[in-house]
């Protein structure tokens, strides 16, 4: 992690930087009360506080036991956020996230209306537990929930608590009786961070830590009301426009059908990643540069955060698929040959 700068650019002011440097020692606590319960993953860690700081959301795909459920609901307490789970099953209606509204008897006047009890959805934090495994009219519920803020129940619209962050799981192993995300809902998320396997140092800590006494509890590091204002400050960070270009160029290197699109990219996609991957990338790459205690973000930025935000967007053919091409060799291809302005 780079230092904060001493110094104090055209674009910041005494306040900035000091917000920056508490924010930063802010990071490195919530990272140690974490890793108190976690071990490893700190790049997945890395990625999740960067699209919480984006006011963004999350697929985390990883084969179970490693941990997903217990992350989420760690990084939950350690930012003082209230924490729901749904476990989506082929059952799963709506209304089971949204709330529904109840008849209700007032006992003084026996007058009767509906009352809306609020679902899980009502809360800071929700992990949505391998999502796929329900049917698309609920993952739809959803997808508004995650676009738009609020859930609409009847005529009434609720707006959802601010922040509002929503982390979802996919096993990728065991696809029987699921029901794949579309393309317009996996749009939706950021990220998706593959979780994986501990190295061998890490999983023989995770034998000693788990199998002993309790667990330890994490401490408070930030409030509702401190991650808004990180979100709000994210947006102010400053970048040159020759990053703004690179995060341009990247992304339509991404779509085959692009006259400059590299020919690679040609024989291996058939479909590439929309605008919002570059808004993304520019976002992220801001809040990347904030969590790093820096007041300006970089093409290192864009680059470090290049696989998760793309890795989803983009479609191989069937020969590609067949020749054993994956999205990631593409992407880091991309990052080999696209010119970063440097």
């Amino acid at each position: 992690m780079e230092p904060a700068r001493s110094s104090v650019t055209e674009h910041e002011t005494p306040r900035d930087v000091d917000v920056v440097r508490g924010l930063q020692a802010a990071v490195e606590r919530l990272r140690g009360e974490i890793g108190r319960v976690i071990v490893g993953q700190n790049e997945v860690v890395e990625q999740l506080l960067v699209a919480l700081c984006c006011r963004a959301h999350c697929l985390l795909v990883g084969v179970p036991g490693l941990a997903k459920t217990l992350l989420v609901n760690t990084l939950a307490k350690s930012l003082q956020l209230s924490f729901r789970r749904i476990q989506f099953t082929p059952d799963l209606m709506p209304a089971d996230m949204t709330g529904t509204d109840v008849l209700q008897e007032n006992p003084e006047t026996g007058q009767r209306m509906f009352q809306f009890i609020p679902g899980p959805l009502f809360s800071h934090l929700v992990l949505a537990d391998e999502i796929n495994r329900t049917p698309p009219k609920t993952q739809a519920a959803l997808l508004e929930a995650m676009q738009e803020r609020h859930v609409t129940v009847g005529t009434n619209t609720y707006r959802l608590p601010d922040p509002f962050f929503v982390l979802a799981t996919q096993n990728p192993i065991e696809q029987e009786g699921t029901y794949p995300l579309p393309e317009a809902q996996l749009d939706r998320f950021m990220m998706n961070i593959h979780v994986g396997y501990p190295s061998a140092e890490e999983e023989l800590q995770i034998l000693r830590q788990t199998t002993g006494g309790a667990a330890p509890i994490p401490a408070r590091v930030l409030t509702a009301r401190q991650i808004l204002a990180v979100q709000e400050l994210v947006r102010q960070i400053p970048l040159a426009d020759s990053v703004y270009r690179y995060a341009r160029d990247l992304v339509r290197a991404t779509r085959p059908d692009e006259p400059t699109a590299p020919a690679f990219v040609r024989d291996s996609l058939r479909w590439g990643a929309g605008p919002r991957a570059g808004q993304f990338l520019v976002l992220g790459a801001k809040a990347r540069a904030l969590l790093s205690g820096r007041f300006h973000a970089t093409t290192d930025d864009i680059r470090a955060l290049a696989l998760p935000i793309l890795r989803h967007r983009l479609v191989t053919t069937f020969a590609a698929e067949s020749a054993g091409q994956t999205v990631e060799r593409v992407i880091e291809r991309l990052l080999a040959e696209i010119p970063d302005g440097r």
